[in-house]
């Protein structure tokens, strides 16, 4: 049995959720049930407009072939992208044009992976990956704050611990900072040549530079003094920022994204105390939103 045989034609709500390294879907009724799901190329619309509309749709269009939806039904949903990039440039206005959706409602992704997180409960949640992200949702109304971008933004993400890496590597190496064996680590494998160093950081874009970033974890549980003092400038940053956003009366902290976790200790204690495991992740944020706003009554 196909879902052309149970399901009548407006009775669909589609979710995506869409990054830099690939995008997935979820096609579902509007009571809520799941009907199939699919995973696709990369969708952020800033950088890349076209790729993100190309990958979208085919992963769409792979889900429906799943769940054996037509394409008039299809044509009749209505929709919530949680989309990298979102948050810059015209994108979101742009992009409902190039969809095969009745109704399109596109959102940063940030706000997808906040809402998926905390469960639509009051709180606050950092997203700390590649780059970085914190919010905050209060009365079922969400708040963001950071995600500017590697150049701009993106404290305590991967990105900007690679980068204060290799500048603090290329100051010890000028006698201005005591040198760690974390820097020698490094040094050496440009092969102890500065020159290398700044070769790179040239060209690297913010995922480059993020590789370093498990070495200054690594290093930082073996108390190496220069990687101690990155993860504690990012865990005052990420403590700050929380501060900051944390509705009164909430209680609910999550850490979310690869390095969310890897922060925990690092924390002070009236951060720790209110940690909780994420609820769901960025695609079960769109599908909470769609069915919310376009749901069955």
């Amino acid at each position: 049995m196909t879902a052309d045989d149970t399901i009548g034609t407006g009775d669909l709500v589609v979710a995506v959720d869409g990054g830099g390294t690939g995008c997935r879907v979820a096609i579902a009724e509007r009571s809520g049930r799941i009907l199939s799901t699919a995973n696709g190329g990369p969708a952020n619309v800033f950088s890349g407009f076209d790729a993100a509309v190309t990958n979208i749709v085919e992963t769409v269009n792979a889900a429906c072939v799943a769940g054996g939806i037509s394409v008039e039904q299809l044509r009749q949903a209505d929709a919530v992208l949680g989309l990298a990039g979102a948050n810059v440039g015209d994108a979101a206005l742009r992009l409902p044009k190039r969809l095969p959706f009745r109704e399109s409602l596109v959102l940063w992704d940030a706000e997808t992976a906040i809402r998926g997180g905390l469960g639509g409960e009051d709180g606050a949640a950092a997203i700390l990956g590649t780059g970085s992200v914190f919010g905050a949702v209060h009365g079922g109304t969400a708040r963001l704050m950071g995600g500017w971008g590697f150049v701009l933004g993106d404290q305590a993400s991967g990105a900007w611990l690679g980068r204060r890496l290799l500048e603090r590597v290329l100051l010890a190496h000028d006698g201005l900072l005591e040198a760690s064996p974390l820097c020698d680590v490094i040094l050496s494998r440009f092969g102890n040549a500065p020159e290398e160093v700044v070769q790179f950081a040239t060209s690297a874009g913010p995922q480059a530079f993020a590789g370093f970033a498990p070495q200054v974890l690594e290093h930082a549980a073996q108390d190496d003094a220069i990687a101690l003092d990155l993860v504690r400038g990012g865990a005052r940053f990420v403590t700050a920022s929380l501060k900051k956003l944390l509705p009164e009366g909430a209680s609910r902290i999550c850490l979310i994204g690869g390095l969310g976790a890897q922060y925990a200790p690092y924390l002070p204690n009236e951060i720790t105390v209110m940690l909780a495991a994420p609820k769901g992740n960025a695609l079960d944020g769109a599908l909470a939103i769609a069915l919310e706003r376009y749901g069955a009554a």
